[in-house]
Order: structure tokens, then C-alpha cells, then sequence
């Protein structure tokens, strides 16, 4: 139980890392900003290295599945919010499926607990 939180725990981070590199990537204007782009570099590897550590006890189908998912529907806050990207009905429509499939996979799924 331990080992699947830590998973859990480092999916986590993962995936708040790869929200901020992404942020930061779009505010680094084409890497022509300093200090979005170091961040973009820092946040993509935090990102990269806990999803490894994440990897060692969940699935790598799953732990993908979550990670993107997850990661599309707060990046797509995250434009919306910080930088007036707002979606279209269909988009939300699109991204409600997206967390009803994480949902499935990590709650009702049995694939998730091997």
C-alpha cells in the first residue's frame, strides 16, 4: 500500500512539474525569455524524473494515461486562467471525457493495482 501512495505521491508531482514547464513554456515567447525558459528546462526534468521514480510501482499504461490526461485538463485551466485561452464547448465536452477515463483507470480499473 506504502509503495502504490509513493507512486501515486511521485505521479503527482510529475504531473504539477509538467504543468508549470508547460506554462512557463508558453510564456518564454520561443525560449526568448530567461527566466520562463530555465523554468520550462527545470520543470520538464522534475517532471521526467518523478514520473521514472512513479513508474516503479504503477503501470506504465496507467501512469501514462494519468499523467497525460490530468496534465491536459490543468494546462487547459491553466491557459484558460493566466492566459485568456478559453476552450469551446466541445473542448470541455472532450476534456470531461478525458477525467471520466482517468477516473476509470485509476479507480475502477483492477489494471492499475498490478
Amino acid at each position: 500500500m506504502r509503495q502504490s501512495f509513493m507512486g501515486y505521491l511521485y505521479l503527482s508531482l510529475a504531473i504539477v512539474a509538467e504543468v508549470v514547464a508547460t506554462s512557463a513554456l508558453n510564456a518564454s515567447q520561443g525560449f526568448t525569455r530567461l527566466w520562463p525558459s530555465v523554468t520550462t528546462v527545470v520543470g520538464y526534468t522534475i517532471a521526467f524524473y518523478a514520473l521514472s521514480l512513479a513508474l516503479r510501482t504503477i503501470p506504465m499504461g496507467i501512469a501514462y494515461a494519468v499523467w497525460a490526461g490530468v496534465g491536459i485538463v490543468l494546462i487547459a485551466l491553466v491557459g484558460a486562467v493566466f492566459f485568456k485561452q478559453l476552450p469551446d464547448v466541445p473542448a470541455m465536452v472532450g476534456m470531461g471525457c478525458i477525467i471520466t477515463g482517468v477516473v476509470l483507470v485509476t479507480l475502477v480499473s483492477n489494471t492499475a493495482s498490478h
